[in-house]
């Protein structure tokens, strides 16, 4: 695992603190049978594949497990030899797929390490996009990424990276070159760049633990009116701190409604959605959560919200899970406009666990449902204005980056008629100031 997941980042500090023991539920064997067991499974992949089953057999949603008898499973699971790892993750994912969930599901080590970067909001690299240039067939750099190793290089925008420690990039997928420059904060790497009206030039580089942004914002003029803009890629563990800063500059620019575009967001941690939606929200609730004995929990809004300004919500077919969450809260509470197109529909909470050789498990714990109590899984949620993107707009939109949120994304500019109307044009009653919300990312996941 590299530097980044190394740390204790929110997601990770909540998995070390709930971990289990492989022997937590044994004991319905019998004492003489679990000491047997208990004996065997040492440093074994049986131990893994018991952690496995532990965990499931306790959190997992469906206490009847997909009618399936989940002690059988347990038994058959442990009659075998396994002489790796590699053989206990087929058998693993081979009973996982019993239970028919596709989010209950184990990660191989590299799957999990990725997948905790992804969550936690954080890097270990130099901080730039790349990408494959159309034209020219070059990995070349998108961006730099702010405050980060490169930027503080002088590495810009279309530089094209000619080798990675010396090794030719020629032909080299971006996938396989970002494995090469991602690496141990503190590591020293050395691209080979051009410029432009420049000859072949070296930069050596530090690594670093990088902030990934997931919120990018701009204030716009369109439709006669200030509108703040806000995109919002994920909810990783930074999302809450970046939303929250976005909408404090724009509230300094004087903007007059928001538009928060969900559009393309597959979703993330639970926290950062519930405190995501505190901002916008004032009263009433955000989500409730039911788990398999019928327990539930219903998160509201506490009187945080930063702004009171008209809002409207762009979603799409890929925005999922967290991103149905903030969009439920906000459309059942009358705060905003939805437009766009019917979300994808997952109404189903996580819970992620590092195991015992450093690969993962994510194990379905809890149902959830929207403030009025709308079960939104396999339907999604309809926007208030539904409003589809033909197969050529989303071509022009994929090709053209840059038109999104701008009054070419048809989408976008159907918000801007819809906060204009007098309806939503109006601010809510002020919101009372309080203390700023504390920055949490518990093991729930979408």
């Amino acid at each position: 695992m590299n530097q980044s997941a190394k740390r204790h980042s929110p997601l990770q500090a909540a998995l070390i603190g709930g971990a289990i023991a492989t022997t937590a539920t044994i004991s319905v064997f019998g004492q003489a049978w679990t000491r047997c067991v208990h004996a065997a499974l040492q440093d074994s992949p049986k131990a893994l594949v018991d952690q496995v089953w532990q965990l499931v057999n306790r959190e997992y949603v469906d206490g009847k497990f997909n009618q399936q008898n989940w002690q059988a499973i347990r038994q058959s699971l442990l009659s075998k030899d396994y002489t790796s790892n590699e053989q206990a993750y087929v058998a693993i994912r081979e009973a996982l797929q019993r239970l028919g969930d596709p989010y209950t599901r184990f990660m191989d080590p590299k799957q999990f390490e990725t997948l905790t970067n992804q969550t936690s909001g954080e890097v270990s690299g130099i901080g730039i996009r790349m990408e494959i240039n159309e034209k020219t067939k070059r990995l070349t750099v998108v961006e730099p990424i702010e405050n980060s190793p490169a930027q503080k290089a002088g590495i810009q925008t279309g530089d094209e990276i000619l080798a990675i420690n010396d090794q030719s990039t020629l032909k080299m997928k971006v996938d396989d070159a970002s494995n090469l420059i991602r690496g141990k904060a503190g590591t020293s790497i050395t691209l080979r760049l051009v410029r432009p009206g420049k000859n072949q030039f070296d930069v050596k580089l530090t690594r670093a633990t990088i902030e990934v942004p997931t919120v990018r914002y701009t204030l716009k003029q369109d439709g006669g009116r200030r509108i703040g803009y806000i995109r919002l890629r994920e909810f990783s563990g930074h999302a809450a701190d970046q939303m929250r800063r976005a909408i404090r500059e724009l509230n300094s620019q004087k903007v007059d409604s928001y538009v928060l575009d969900l559009r393309g967001n597959p979703g993330g941690l639970l926290q950062a959605s519930i405190e995501i939606a505190r901002m916008w929200l004032d009263n009433g609730g955000i989500v409730k959560t039911v788990d398999r004995v019928g327990g539930s929990e219903e998160t509201k809004a506490n009187r945080t919200a930063l702004t009171n300004r008209p809002l409207a919500v762009l979603v799409d077919g890929n925005s999922a899970s967290a991103s149905e969450i903030l969009t439920g809260a906000l459309k059942d509470n009358n705060r905003a406009v939805v437009v766009g197109s019917q979300t994808f529909g997952k109404a189903l909470v996580q819970s992620v666990h590092e195991l015992t050789d450093g690969s993962g498990l994510a194990v379905t714990i809890a149902h959830y449902y929207t403030p009025k109590g709308t079960d939104i899984n396999h339907k999604g949620i309809i926007p208030d204005i539904q409003l589809d993107l033909t197969e050529a707009q989303e071509r022009q939109l994929a090709a053209n980056p840059n038109l999104i949120g701008t009054l070419s994304d048809p989408q976008y500019a159907r918000a801007i008629v819809a906060l204009s109307n007098s309806k939503f044009a109006q601010p809510l009653t002020p919101p009372q100031t309080s203390q700023p919300l504390s920055v949490r990312a518990e093991d729930l996941k979408f």
